[in-house]
């Protein structure tokens, strides 16, 4: 009878355990979606009611907050949604064609001095944006580039960001070389081995490095801010902050609506491409 007793005790601990463990990862993610849920419900609210109301349930419910943002400030918030996609699609393009080419360079190819630019690429990683942030403005001004998109998109296209280049070269050592050699047998050459097989086997980490760059891209400000200053040149992010400045006032209520709007590409890119996402992160941490 004791015995029983204590191994329906021992079965109970594991159970409590899972239990209390859920229950403070439920609370964790309650605390870090309230802001968000908040945020939304806001959006549906009067401006005069916003912190009055502190619920997430809006009363009353209206969507004037949105009708008002979309044309706040005197230009279509469709506008800045154009310019985001551009810059953050090109950024997309370019980072993933340069740094698969770099990674298929230094996972594949012999050259000289492969390790020392291979440890240069890291080293590049542990350095600040801000240390190179005034030469490159510089050289961009005297490239006349200013107040244009190139500064954000053309450098994606030299495989700036080494920290994608070190993913893609991870995944790409875990693939046999034994399909090189049998492509190379049938008379590929080093192209044709590169867009036929390297880059179909690659694609859970080239699928990471576009999500991850167009979020990044899109929820960018400190960039867009430094080379942007006309209106219509804005992006959503350059236009969120506008909405402080419109008129000497904060206009919450319209910015709580466009911000839930510039939520929306993101979030779905996200969902859609979750499980690639998690198989190219899960796949490169393991390879050695």
């Amino acid at each position: 009878m004791t015995a029983t007793f204590n191994q329906a005790r021992r079965a109970r601990r594991p159970l409590l355990s899972s239990a209390i463990k859920h229950i403070l990862l439920l609370m964790g993610a309650v605390a870090m979606l309230y802001p968000l849920l908040w945020m939304l419900s806001s959006s549906f609210k009067p401006e005069n009611v916003i912190f009055q109301d502190l619920g997430l349930i809006p009363r009353p419910f209206t969507l004037q907050n949105y009708v008002a943002g979309w044309t706040a400030l005197n230009v279509p918030f469709s506008l800045f949604y154009v310019n985001s996609f551009i810059i953050s699609g090109l950024s997309v393009v370019g980072t993933v064609l340069s740094c698969a080419l770099a990674a298929y360079a230094f996972a594949r190819l012999d050259f000289r001095l492969k390790r020392l630019w291979f440890a240069l690429m890291l080293g590049t990683i542990m350095l600040p944006y801000h240390v190179t942030l005034i030469p490159r403005y510089i050289m961009f001004f005297q490239l006349g580039w200013v107040n244009t998109i190139l500064p954000l998109t053309i450098p994606h296209f030299f495989a700036v960001n080494s920290f994608f280049v070190f993913l893609i070269v991870q995944f790409i050592r875990g693939l046999p070389r034994d399909l090189d050699d049998a492509a190379a047998i049938d008379g590929a050459s080093e192209w044709q081995i590169f867009w036929r097989i390297i880059v179909p086997l690659a694609a859970p980490a080239l699928v990471t490095t576009a999500i991850f760059t167009f979020i990044w891209t899109w929820d960018d400000f400190f960039s867009q801010l430094l080379y942007l200053s006309r209106i219509t040149s804005y992006t959503v992010s350059l236009a969120l902050r506008a909405f402080v400045d419109s008129q000497d006032r904060s206009s919450l209520g319209s910015l709580f609506a466009m911000s839930v709007i510039s939520l929306i590409p993101a979030f779905v890119i996200f969902v859609a491409a979750q499980q690639q996402l998690v198989e190219g992160v899960s796949k490169t941490g393991l390879k050695g």
